[in-house]
């Protein structure tokens, strides 16, 4: 999808989000963090926007190969099951991706550009719709039964949100994957009763 040199510069600017800021995600900075010329840089993204279109592409395709993989191999899993696969695979990724919170996780970054806007949407999207399928096939207690399928996926959502956050914030000190599961086993008993 991205040539070798794209994808150095996609890599770099997560790691320079990570570190400085969005504020401090400048053309100038980025060529000194990868060690080549600013044009160069714009020989491969015409702007910081693009980079950054680039950067939401990679994590929505990642998200997306999941799902499709996720609808080929798990003929045989329950909706719980597969629910705990789909957040277990959430936190494998950022556990092995720590920079890819600062920049996921930043509204600031793409609230005054339509373009990274859209791109977020489609990515909260694809993952709410993927997790009311999940929940579909998951007995709820009766209390949880007639709760509309995207209030269930908030009900994910915004808990797993929370806990990526804490981690970053705590300087990643406690396993995220192991907390991250019980988090889902916790949501998952008080909607089942």
């Amino acid at each position: 999808m991205f040539s070798e040199r794209q994808q150095q510069i996609i890599d770099a600017s997560i790691i320079l989000i990570d570190r400085l800021g969005i504020q401090g995600f400048t053309i100038k900075n980025l060529s000194k963090e990868i060690g080549i010329s600013e044009p160069a840089i714009y020989r491969h993204f015409d702007s910081k926007v693009a980079i950054l279109s680039a950067l939401l592409d990679s994590f929505k395709l990642k998200i997306f190969n999941y799902h499709t993989f996720q609808s080929e191999h798990a003929d045989g899993d329950s909706g719980e099951e597969r629910l705990k696969h789909f957040f277990s695979m959430i936190f494998t990724f950022f556990s092995e991706n720590p920079t890819f919170v600062s920049v996921i996780f930043a509204e600031e970054i793409f609230q005054n550009e339509i373009r990274l806007s859209q791109k977020v949407l489609e990515i909260q999207e694809l993952n709410e719709l993927a997790i009311s399928k999940m929940m579909g096939q998951i007995p709820l207690s009766s209390k949880m039964a007639d709760t509309p399928k995207d209030f269930l996926s908030m009900m994910f959502l915004g808990p797993v949100r929370l806990l990526v956050r804490q981690w970053k914030t705590k300087g990643y000190a406690f396993d995220l994957k192991k907390k991250g599961a019980e988090l889902v086993d916790t949501i998952l008993r008080s909607l089942q009763g």
